[in-house]
């Protein structure tokens, strides 16, 4: 996760700066977004990319398909790794 510290450090100063409620939820939420999406590629990133590339855009019913079936191995791959985690 070492390329998601810049992020997470980034995001934590944002809490630390903004007060808690709606106006931290906005000011933090790029940042948010932007190192969950980090995690996720670095925990799965094969699926990750599927993902981001199959269910870009709309499309034919078969890219819908193929979209539908990556979210469902990324989802997959992810509780792969909270399974792990929490047997540690």
């Amino acid at each position: 996760m070492r390329s998601c510290d810049r992020l997470q450090e980034a995001l934590l100063q944002c809490h630390r700066r903004m007060p808690e409620g709606p106006a931290r939820r906005s000011g933090c939420r790029h940042l948010n977004k932007a190192f969950a999406e980090c995690v996720v590629a670095e925990a799965c990133p094969e699926e990750s990319e599927a993902v981001r590339s199959l269910c870009s855009s709309g499309g034919t019913s078969l890219k819908r398909k193929q979209c539908e079936d990556a979210q469902l191995s990324l989802s997959l791959c992810l509780s792969r790794h909270q399974r792990e985690f929490e047997q540690r």
